[in-house]
C-alpha cells in the first residue's frame, strides 16, 4: 500500500508564490505501478476540484482556472514526489490541497495541506 504525505501549505499574500510537496512512500513494487499523480483542492462549501494532473509520461494537465500560475511536476529519482509550484496566488485559491496517485488497482489520498491567500 501506498501512503502519500504532503506539505508546504500556509499563508500567503495575493501576488505570491507556494510550493507544495507529496512525496510518496511504501513498497517499491506499489510506488512503481503509480501511472499519475494530481493535485485536487476543496474551499469551504464547494466540491473537490481537480487542480493538475502529472501521469508517469510526464504528460499534464490543468484546470483553466490555474493555466499559466500553477506548474505540476515530479521527481522519479528515488522515490515518487509530486509538486505543485503556485504562482501569483489569488484569494480565491484558498482551499485545502489534497494530492492523489492512481495505480492500475487502486486510488490513495493524502491527508491535505491548507493554502491560505490573504487580499
Amino acid at each position: 500500500q501506498v501512503q502519500l504525505v504532503e506539505s508546504g501549505g500556509g499563508l500567503v499574500q495575493a501576488g505570491g508564490s507556494l510550493r507544495l510537496s507529496c512525496a510518496a512512500s511504501g513498497r517499491r513494487s506499489s510506488i512503481n505501478r503509480i501511472n499519475a499523480m494530481a493535485w485536487y483542492r476543496q474551499a469551504p462549501g464547494k466540491q473537490r476540484e481537480l487542480v493538475a494532473q502529472i501521469t508517469s509520461s510526464m504528460r499534464t494537465n490543468y484546470a483553466d482556472s490555474v493555466k499559466g500560475r500553477f506548474t505540476i511536476f515530479r521527481d522519479n529519482a528515488n522515490t515518487v514526489t509530486v509538486y505543485l509550484q503556485m504562482d501569483s496566488l489569488k484569494p480565491e485559491d484558498t482551499a485545502v490541497y489534497y494530492c492523489k496517485a492512481e495505480s492500475s488497482a487502486n486510488v490513495v489520498w493524502g491527508q491535505g495541506t491548507l493554502v491560505t491567500v490573504s487580499s
